[in-house]
């Protein structure tokens, strides 16, 4: 949004292709391997991933039916904020722990504003959507 960039180039997913068949998982053996990975802390990016390259299962979606989100929320497994919202804060803390040490680095000072701006308008979706609390507000200490 901020960068110069265009557009946004990439594969798509075919919009209604059949289940292949070379899949050999059923939709309870996919949830129940979501529901191992969340136990182990993984986030839902990381669980597609992991079921995509070592497990063969190409979108897991069609298969049963629920996003991974959706699955993890089921089996109360899912955090208490969306990922990539967390991924933010995240990114805001080392930004903050970075700029201790190099006060004048005007260039990050621009990325952590930048990046509160995105943590500001996800969190209003969010609360829109019903994701998170109404009075959720990102601490100051990290805020700045």
């Amino acid at each position: 949004m901020h960068a110069r960039r265009r557009g946004k180039a990439g594969s798509k997913k075919p919009l209604l292709a059949p289940i292949p068949g070379w899949v050999q998982y059923k939709s309870e053996e996919i949830e129940a391997l979501v529901a191992k990975l969340g136990k182990q802390g993984l986030p839902s990016s990381q669980i597609g991933l992991i079921l995509r390259d070592s497990y063969g299962v190409p979108d897991v979606e069609k298969i049963t039916g629920k996003k991974i989100t959706q699955i993890m929320e089921e089996k109360k497994l899912a955090s208490k904020l969306p990922e990539d919202l967390q991924n933010l804060v995240r990114q805001t803390v080392k930004i903050k722990k970075h700029m201790e040490f190099h006060k004048k680095d005007m260039a990050s000072k621009r990325g952590l504003q930048l990046t509160q701006a995105k943590i500001n308008r996800l969190g209003k979706y969010y609360k829109r959507a019903g994701r998170i609390a109404k009075d959720w507000k990102l601490e100051t200490e990290v805020m700045g």
